[in-house]
């Protein structure tokens, strides 16, 4: 019996319906003008279904601390990653996810 392509992934079926924000790469103009502030609920932009939806706990200027509580298909908690690649839910999308 094949294994299926989401058996791999910790969290295989998110709480969220991550599919809805929009996948941003870090390299786009959108993501690299991108600020987040503490406490507010951010993405991980080229792939929102990997992380999931997270809380900022602290920022550096070179990385952000993000608590991603275990939301998304990598079943990550805490993560540290650049700036570029934190985007906040987009208003027209928070209620719907």
């Amino acid at each position: 019996m094949p294994a299926s392509s989401t058996a791999a992934f910790p969290n295989p079926r998110p709480p969220y319906r991550l599919e809805l924000l929009p996948v941003v790469p870090p390299y786009y103009r959108r993501a690299r003008a991108s600020a987040v502030r503490r406490g507010e609920l951010v993405y991980y932009g080229p792939a929102p279904t990997f992380y999931g939806v997270g809380e900022v706990l602290s920022q550096t200027e070179e990385h952000v601390l993000v608590d991603f509580r275990g939301t998304g298909q990598l079943g990550v908690h805490q993560e540290s990653l650049e700036p570029q690649y934190v985007l906040p839910i987009p208003d027209d999308r928070a209620g719907l996810i």
